[in-house]
């Protein structure tokens, strides 16, 4: 490949077929490439870790798991969702593409192999990956900013950390979809990324902040914005950093948004982050116990700041958890759905 790296793009090929298999290497190993061979879609899910491949050249019909589900296992794990999967099928009808794009597929061949057609489209998706991989790297970058504002101020602890748990957990009980939850994770991390604009004077003030110093604070969720809005990947995470201040009432900040017109998210958000300051201890304070951290925010949802409807689930939520397990935990994090650097 022209203008590639020094080292070499890696090809999976999974195919139980010996010969379609032998035909792939052949073919891509006098492209220039590396190129490994699974025989079975079991066997293609262990050699990925391994391997890493920058791509996959994936057989649909296949004893026990057939190229669908291994597609839909690898698109859906957040080390391996930017890996290009081509589907390699001899069946041509309209169905089986459609079920390969519902899979998660990035691209169809037909046996037996066109060399030009083959090379071409592989040489394509390797460079999108790596214009993909660049993003991704980007947005590492804003966690990593993150993880370094958190560090500044040593009160708030394993806030994030605890945030993503219960984020999780609270998603997943509000049949939120795959997205949702991990918006939420990610909000989580990247919520307060903003106060890299705040000066440490105010930021860090142990005592009542001043009017105009309050003002300056309120600018974290409008630099946030700024920051993380130029990321396709972050479209659902935006709202969360803006808008997690506004209250139902329409008193909060920035927009003094009120009702549904705030992002559900951002609703949803501000309850796990409210509940998690007031159940974990800080220097100026003792953590309050799950019953009386409720019984507040219930009492503030009565003055009009919070959503009725989601506090009351949020209630129901936590009440569950806390008789299942004698005490209110925070859930194990399932890590399939983090930043890549993180997990």
């Amino acid at each position: 490949m022209n203008g590639r790296d020094s080292e070499n793009p890696k090809i999976l090929v999974v195919d139980d077929h010996p010969s379609s298999r032998m035909t792939a290497v052949a073919l891509l190993s006098v492209e220039g490439y590396d190129v490994v061979e699974a025989e079975n879609g079991r066997a293609a899910l262990d050699c990925v870790i391994d391997l890493n491949p920058d791509l996959i050249l994936l057989d649909v019909m296949m004893p026990g798991m057939d190229g669908y589900e291994v597609c839909r296992c690898l698109k859906q794990d957040e080390q391996t969702r930017l890996i290009p999967i081509v589907f390699v099928t001899a069946l041509n009808d309209r169905r089986a593409r459609l079920k390969g794009i519902e899979a998660g597929g990035d691209d169809f061949l037909s046996k037996p192999f066109d060399q030009l057609e083959l090379s071409a489209r592989v040489k394509s998706l390797i460079r999108q990956k790596r214009l993909n991989e660049d993003l991704d790297h980007a947005g590492q970058v804003l966690f990593s900013i993150a993880s370094t504002i958190e560090s500044r101020d040593p009160n708030t602890g394993d806030h994030c950390e605890r945030l993503v748990a219960l984020g999780e957990a609270f998603g997943e009980f509000l049949n939120l979809s795959r997205a949702e939850v991990r918006d939420l994770i990610w909000g989580s991390y990247l919520h307060d990324i903003g106060k890299v604009g705040i000066p440490d004077n105010v930021l860090l003030k142990t005592g009542k902040l001043s009017p105009d110093e309050w003002e300056i604070m309120r600018q974290h969720v409008l630099i946030g914005e700024r920051i993380c809005q130029p990321l396709r990947t972050m479209r659902g995470v935006v709202p969360i950093i803006r808008h997690h201040h506004e209250r139902w009432d329409g008193s909060g900040y920035p927009d003094g948004l009120s009702g549904k017109d705030i992002p559900l998210l951002a609703q949803v958000f501000q309850v796990l982050d409210i509940y998690d300051a007031l159940t974990s201890e800080r220097p100026y304070k003792k953590a309050l116990t799950p019953n009386r951290a409720l019984e507040i925010m219930q009492e503030e949802t009565q003055r009009g700041w919070r959503n009725p409807e989601l506090m009351e689930k949020f209630v129901q939520f936590i009440r569950m958890r806390t008789e299942s397990n004698g005490r209110s935990t925070y859930p194990e994090l399932k890590t399939h759905l983090l930043p890549s650097h993180i997990s």
